[in-house]
């Protein structure tokens, strides 16, 4: 998706837990159309998690027969891009020829490292007759030595994902490694990413694997280390430590997170980079039509003034 800068994300309640690092409440804004979006990153506080460096969380929301959305054909450098659905569906389309319909639980990574451009609108079908829709887009921040990396994208559909079932709780590993299964998805950096839906009274391990961890609690309520958390709060945590969740109703939640990349980056609108020299160079790029056309639209988002 497009972005626009907005206000931070507010803090959460003073940080009780000894692993907990920050505890972030995502700022709702309102799109138009009654389409809203919870953002959690970036944050002042906290730029990313591992390699996550945007993280919104949109809908639900229920469009009419005749609505949908529609994200005109925009830019992107430097990253990927992560849409994954719990309803809805989303037509992509990128300047690299892919076609894809997005589908609930499937892995959507669009790499756009030296420059992609896409857009994502309501496919007709659901367009016509409308639809629910619920769903996260995360951007990963590519490492120094691979942000212009050739474009790609890479789907899998939710049955191609491994899924880890236990008593109580349900995971499905979307990228990386997590409950001892790997995900298929290629990465150019260590990062995970995984959807647990738990019972209520089911616990969970967050395991210390992974250098920058955190779990965004999409719906439901838990309890960590005796301290209750509702959602939607993204809830991050120090390295080392083994955390163990606990539903205390049915939750829906991603854990997330990777090796932090080795120093902060510069973000203005689509553009994500190390170097403030690229992004000039990326706008530069949008605003005199260097970017490659996305197929089958005829429209696009300009750069903001």
């Amino acid at each position: 998706m497009s972005w626009q800068p907005s206000n931070d994300p507010v803090l959460g309640d003073p940080t009780s837990c000894d692993a907990l690092d920050l505890i972030i409440v995502p700022r709702t804004r309102d799109l138009g159309d009654g389409f809203a979006v919870r953002r959690a990153l970036p944050h002042g506080k906290r730029q990313m998690v591992g390699p996550f460096i945007f993280f919104d969380h949109f809908g639900p929301v229920q469009f009419m027969a005749g609505k949908g959305m529609d994200v005109r054909p925009h830019p992107h450098i430097g990253l990927a891009t992560v849409t994954y659905l719990f309803d809805g569906s989303i037509m992509h389309r990128d300047s690299e020829g892919n076609i894809q319909e997005i589908q609930p639980g499937a892995m959507n990574l669009m790499t756009a490292g030296r420059g992609i451009a896409h857009s994502e609108r309501t496919p007709d079908v659901q367009r016509r007759d409308g639809q629910k829709m619920l769903g996260l887009q995360s951007w990963i921040a590519l490492p120094a030595g691979s942000e212009e990396i050739a474009p790609s994208f890479q789907h899998y559909a939710a049955e191609a994902l491994p899924t880890v079932r236990e008593n109580g709780f349900t995971a499905r590993i979307i990228a990386g490694h997590g409950f001892g299964v790997k995900s298929p998805v290629s990465m150019v950096s260590p990062w995970f990413y995984t959807e647990v839906t738990a019972q209520a009274g089911t616990s969970v391990p967050l395991d210390p694997d992974h250098e920058e961890r955190a779990i965004y609690l999409v719906d439901g309520e838990v309890e960590i280390a005796g301290e209750r958390y509702e959602g939607p709060r993204l809830l991050i945590f120090r390295p080392g430590d083994r955390i163990t969740v606990k539903a205390l109703r049915p939750t829906r939640m991603m854990f997330l997170g990777g090796d932090a990349l080795e120093g902060p980056r510069h973000i203005w609108w689509n553009f994500v980079s190390s170097s403030r020299e690229r992004i000039e160079q990326a706008k530069q790029d949008w605003k005199t039509g260097r970017f490659a056309a996305v197929p089958q639209e005829h429209e696009f988002i300009p750069l903001p003034e």
